[in-house]
């Protein structure tokens, strides 16, 4: 048996996250466990999407999280990762610069990913461990910048396109009707020849919303209970959906507009659930780093790198 770890840091527009996954290798069976999760709400898509650039205050933050994500992947032992940033960075006029100061502050590299990389990524984790193979899935990862969409058949991605649609976007009145629109134009245009078509959702906030309507296991939640929890939320303010809920203030705002998101996909599709895997863009960089031998090689270069970052 062989025991690895990796690390997956996504640098999303609500938060920054670091997954620790163990990759097990026994014979020809490969296991992927999590074993750790740390989530940091620094917001950067209200600058990205607001000012055009990441304030001096979040490029500091960043700087610090960033130093304490390399203290923790030591103390676990970390073999190698991954440091993804996707849509606030990727439109901030000073994302370039702040991924070179982190890089000059802390030794964490990180890579500026498209639309299209961030959606073949996300669908190419394990989506399928408790959903199945045998049905027609519009896969739907919504962030805080942006939503993938990916038409998934026979447990394969055929098409996927990246929206400018997120969560702290649509707080921000950062997205247009006529983007809705060309939205649902693609959506409807890749479903259309489906008889039957189901979501998969990914993302924190869907996460929550699949928790709090009690569902267990990996049934799906169902157009009438989101519709209903939607209903309820939006008549409760900031605060009382934090007291009553038991949300953090940094989901508390954000989860209205991804359930409507999630809403109106589901007209756009016919679809009447929404399967909820619980997996998103830190699962898929963890199987990217182990994803082929060609691949691990190639990596290795930059692992010898991490290493010796690591352990100064």
């Amino acid at each position: 048996m062989k025991i690895r770890k990796y690390a997956a840091i996504d640098i999303g527009s609500n938060a920054i996250r670091m997954l620790v996954s163990n990759v097990v290798d026994h014979e020809k069976e490969r296991i992927i466990l999590k074993n750790a999760l740390v989530r940091v709400p620094i917001r950067l898509g209200e600058d990205s999407f607001t000012s055009g650039s990441i304030s001096k205050k979040n490029q500091k933050r960043i700087i610090k999280s960033m130093k304490a994500f390399k203290m923790l992947m030591k103390v676990h032992g970390v073999k190698d990762y991954l440091a993804f940033a996707t849509s606030a960075l990727r439109e901030a006029e000073n994302g370039k610069k702040v991924v070179k100061q982190v890089w000059s502050k802390s030794g964490i590299k990180i890579d500026i990913i498209d639309g299209k990389k961030e959606a073949k990524i996300i669908s190419n984790t394990n989506v399928f461990d408790s959903v199945g193979l045998d049905k027609t899935f519009l896969y739907v990862d919504v962030g805080g910048g942006s939503t993938e969409f990916s038409i998934l058949k026979n447990g394969k991605r055929t098409h996927s396109k990246s929206f400018k649609i997120g969560t702290v976007r649509l707080l921000n009145d950062g997205v247009t009707e006529a983007l809705w629109k060309r939205a649902e134009a693609w959506v409807r245009s890749h479903t259309q020849d489906y008889s039957k078509v189901y979501l998969l959702g990914t993302g924190g906030n869907i996460n929550k919303l699949h928790k709090m309507a009690g569902i267990k296991d990996s049934r799906p939640i169902t157009y009438l209970t989101l519709s209903a929890l939607y209903a309820k939320l939006s008549k409760l303010t900031y605060e009382e959906r934090i007291i009553q809920y038991g949300l953090n203030p940094d989901r508390s705002d954000v989860i209205l507009p991804a359930a409507m998101l999630f809403l109106r996909t589901l007209k756009w599709t016919g679809a009447k659930v929404v399967y909820v895997p619980k997996v998103g863009l830190s699962d898929g960089m963890i199987r990217e780093l182990c994803k082929t031998k060609k691949k691990t090689n190639s990596l290795a270069v930059d692992g010898l790198l991490v290493s010796q970052s690591l352990n100064n």
